[in-house]
């Protein structure tokens, strides 16, 4: 039988892989025809262009491809900024520690790879380190102002005092204290804000850059996720108006932007954990109520877990599945082993044990010196039993 965490990482496998064979689906339904049409297209004025230069499709081909190696350099057709000035590189390097990677700028020599290489690898394990430490100040200030939040309703029904203070004793005050908020309310901050910080960047961005505000928010979510496509990339011409406070501004925003997303990317993936531990909690219960009915009707001798846990409330610092297989089954209500029940009943057990040696010997008898000397009598249970049955053989002998 796999345990719950095989369990659990199959079945984000198989979901992922599913997602991803329907997302595959969508994406070729959608963006198939247009391709099919921008490559007639182009064919169509690719032939109209040689025949009215009288070119050959080789050369113009060989010239386009040319241009290709070009562009991959940093060249483009329109004017754009040098792209390995100390503003473009610093820019460059900031899309590589964020992940981010747009491609529009790229090394072209061998040194230049080769640094990336150990750059990337030390600068990119900084940032992400520097986004979890960003993520867990982030919820102590969500959970400080939600606690707060809470403790103010608890005053206007009367529960807490108006003082306010933490050390009354009081057992409200007390439960308080280890309160925490819901990841459901914490996922809820966070997609406002994220939704805030890309609107305010949208409305910067499409101005200045000349893009539509549909484009930007795109740009905004492939950029903040640190997707970065490299369709759209912003700060890329030579001249724009205050071109100091709006390169400063898409600094910010970039950096609040990835921040935001960064933890909601996070929050959310405990939240999918909770759906498959709730999906393997269902599977688990229909599968062992069918098997219990037919050990209960078939054995009698049979240890049956206790009743099960009422669910705690989830919240950010918690998943609320008890990870251990022991906890799993459980909440499942899948029998449980032997080892799990003496691990848990340790004291009744015992006394359990001690009652039925005495049944089984008729009563609670002394030991005579004699038997002690044996080495045989001690002990409850199974085997004490045995121990004073061969005691009392070697004394009889």
């Amino acid at each position: 039988r796999l345990n719950a965490d095989n369990a659990r990482f199959l079945l984000l496998a198989v979901l992922i892989v599913l997602y991803m064979l329907c997302g595959a689906a969508v994406f070729s339904a959608i963006e198939l025809p247009t391709e099919r049409e921008t490559k007639e297209r182009w064919e169509e004025r690719l032939e109209d262009f040689t025949r009215r230069h009288n070119l050959s499709r080789a050369e113009l081909r060989h010239f386009l491809r040319e241009y290709e190696e070009a562009s991959v350099a940093g060249i483009r057709v329109d004017d754009i900024r040098p792209r390995w000035d100390f503003t473009g590189a610093f820019y460059f390097v900031g899309t590589v520690v964020s992940t981010i990677g747009f491609g529009m700028t790229t090394p072209a020599t061998v040194g230049g790879k080769i640094f990336l290489i150990f750059y990337g690898l030390i600068g990119c394990a900084g940032t992400i380190l520097f986004f979890n430490l960003f993520l867990e100040r982030l919820i102590t200030v969500i959970a400080y102002v939600m606690k707060s939040c809470h403790e103010r309703q608890l005053r206007r029904k009367g529960v807490l005092p108006h003082n306010g203070r933490r050390g009354s004793g009081t057992s409200e005050v007390d439960s308080l204290a280890g309160w925490k908020p819901s990841v459901y309310y914490v996922m809820l901050i966070l997609c406002v804000a994220s939704l805030i910080i890309s609107c305010c960047a949208s409305a910067m961005y499409t101005p200045i850059e000349g893009w539509s505000y549909f484009d930007s928010l795109y740009f905004c979510f492939v950029a903040f996720s640190t997707i970065g496509f490299g369709d759209l990339v912003s700060s890329q011409n030579i001249r724009y108006e205050s071109q100091g406070l709006y390169r400063f501004g898409n600094f910010v925003f970039i950096l609040m932007g990835v921040c935001c997303i960064y933890s909601l990317f996070n929050v959310i993936s405990i939240v999918i954990k909770q759906s498959i531990n709730w999906i393997l909690k269902k599977l688990a219960c229909k599968c062992c109520h069918r098997c219990q009915r037919r050990l209960f009707h078939s054995r009698r001798n049979v240890v049956m877990p206790g009743n099960v846990r009422s669910r705690r409330n989830i919240s950010i610092e918690t998943d609320a599945v008890n990870e251990s297989d022991t906890d799993g089954r459980r909440l499942s209500g899948e029998m449980i082993s032997m080892k799990d029940f003496l691990a848990s009943n340790k004291v009744s057990l015992a006394i359990m044990q001690k009652q039925l040696s005495e049944t089984a010997n008729g009563y609670p008898r002394q030991m005579s010196s004699n038997s002690k000397q044996n080495g045989f009598s001690g002990g409850v249970g199974a085997l004490a039993i045995m121990n004073n049955r061969l005691a009392e053989t070697s004394v009889d002998r």
